[in-house]
């Protein structure tokens, strides 16, 4: 039976693109636009004229659908009124609550009455803004609306969990739409400004903000909810004075028209494959047509998954804190279009009093120092364009966990690495990105549960999900954010952890056993 999938601001740039998305994962699509955007006159759809700053016209839509036996299994709340760049003081406020109506009382209203008819593997999606992050001036409203948006995505996240339903959003940092295009005829935006101010050196397409909310919505994220995934090519991985990209002598051909996809497999080298989230990664690209190369201090380990997997994998034994052997791993490679630093270790869970120096080190030197190497033999092997590095973070790296300090610290270093790699790499088009794994259900975590140091039904409580995720989660984003359907992703972090960074109440998150 086909999905049904809702689309708010369906007549815009991203809203036409996410059609085109939806309908290319076999999905009906319902398109929905103010009255007269054209929403109507859309092809392949079923459409209808809404205005989302008005409850009343929000239900009677709800009622129709019902009436039509129309059952939303994704509803992506896309429509928003965009920023009018006006100062503080000039900004009227009659338009102030029209915004906040428009882009958080509607989406809201939206996403009640779906959730309210939802079995069970239903899924919302929200379009945020960086604006929601980052402060912009003259941008009050479009900024504070889509900042609630993001909000409101987390707590939601959280409190529908229990009903099977995941909440997620996208950030998009500038896109090539009707919108952006008339705050340039009108001199509120400098687009080549722009450009110079992002890494990758470009605006978005609307298709790279279809396809993350079309993975965030897909069944391959079951085990994401409660994410806010940047979409924004770099733009916040940059701190610095001056351009993050040199100028651009024209627009960009990457900005107009989607390149073709790579005709050649891919060879994807992946850390740590041995065993574990790193032996699903490798599966996961292997059966994506994708050459892998395995690499393990588990001579033994990584062998067995190589033989596995079968033509097409390389198994080749390096430990990561052993400089001289990444180089000879990396030599006996070549090209490299895929870096997964997944190698990692645990830490002893010893409080901070009685840690040493040596246990610090030892983490910092696989988990963290181990990634900077590997990715540094990387780089000089990729093409522009096609080269990406992915580095495996954790929830421990965002929300730390005490006594885990040499561990969330070496995670929080993977993020800003990777952020600091994005900056750097963007203009030599290559592309990084952070997954988060929560718990996971590893031989890792059963070694740590039989060893009495993690407490698994503490920790279900403590996920709005209810259950630890599964390596196949971790592998799928892996290889969505490596994929060229997340070609505008960069620098970002993606959590793939049941809710766990989303939930800030008191008490248990999920009352499962």
């Amino acid at each position: 039976m086909r999905r049904i999938s809702l689309v708010t601001g369906a007549a815009g740039g991203i809203g036409r693109a996410l059609i085109a998305e939806l309908s290319g994962r076999g999905d009906r699509v319902i398109a929905v636009d103010l009255p007269g955007s054209g929403v109507l006159d859309l092809p392949g759809v079923t459409a209808f004229e809404c205005d989302l700053s008005d409850e009343p016209q929000i239900l009677t839509l709800w009622r129709t659908l019902d009436a039509l036996g129309l059952a939303v299994g994704l509803l992506v709340n896309n429509a928003a009124m965009g920023p009018t760049m006006a100062p503080t003081t000039r900004t009227d406020l009659a338009h102030f609550r029209l915004t906040l109506r428009t882009n958080v009382n509607g989406p809201f209203l939206m996403a009640r009455e779906a959730a309210r008819r939802m079995p069970k593997g239903g899924a919302i999606v929200n379009t945020a803004s960086l604006a929601g992050v980052l402060g912009n001036p003259c941008r009050n409203a479009y900024a504070a609306s889509k900042a609630a948006l993001i909000s409101m995505t987390r707590s939601l996240a959280c409190e529908w969990a229990a009903r099977g339903i995941r909440v997620n959003a996208i950030a998009p940092g500038y896109v090539r739409t009707p919108m952006v295009a008339a705050l340039e005829a009108e001199g509120k935006a400098d687009l080549s400004a722009v450009r110079r101010r992002i890494p990758m050196g470009r605006l978005a397409r609307a298709d790279e903000m279809a396809s993350a909310i079309g993975f965030l919505g897909s069944p391959e994220a079951r085990y994401v909810t409660g994410a806010i995934l940047g979409v924004d090519g770099g733009w916040m991985s940059f701190n610095q004075p001056g351009d993050a990209h040199p100028p651009a002598d024209a627009v960009p051909a990457a900005e107009i028209t989607r390149p073709a996809a790579p005709e050649s497999p891919r060879r994807v080298v992946i850390t740590g494959a041995g065993t574990g989230i790193g032996a699903a990664i490798a599966a996961r690209f292997h059966g994506g047509g994708d050459h892998v190369v395995l690499l393990d201090r588990d001579a033994e380990a990584v062998a067995a998954r190589a033989a596995e997997l079968g033509e097409g994998a390389q198994a080749i034994p390096c430990d990561v804190t052993r400089d001289e052997e990444i180089a000879d791993a990396f030599a006996r490679i070549g090209a490299v279009d895929v870096l997964v630093n997944n190698a990692a270790i645990a830490d002893p869970f010893t409080p901070g009093l009685e840690q040493d120096f040596a246990a610090l080190d030892r983490t910092l030197s696989v988990n963290l120092t181990g990634a900077f190497a590997c990715a540094q033999a990387a780089i000089p092997a990729m093409t522009a364009g096609r080269g990406v590095i992915v580095n495996l973070g954790s929830i421990a790296g965002l929300v730390p966990m005490a006594p885990r300090h040499p561990y969330g610290a070496s995670k929080a270093g993977i993020d800003i690495l990777t952020r600091c790699l994005a900056a750097e790499l963007g203009p030599m088009g290559l592309r990084t990105a952070t997954v988060a794994p929560g718990y996971i259900r590893t031989p890792g975590v059963a070694a740590l549960e039989a060893d009495g140091r993690v407490d698994t039904a503490q920790i279900r409580r403590r996920i709005p999900m209810g259950d630890l995720g599964r390596p196949e989660d971790i592998a799928e984003a892996v290889f969505f954010v490596a994929s060229p359907a997340a070609s505008y992703v960069n620098g970002t972090l993606l959590s793939v952890d049941g809710g766990w960074n989303a939930f800030g109440s008191a008490g248990d998150a999920s009352d499962r056993a």
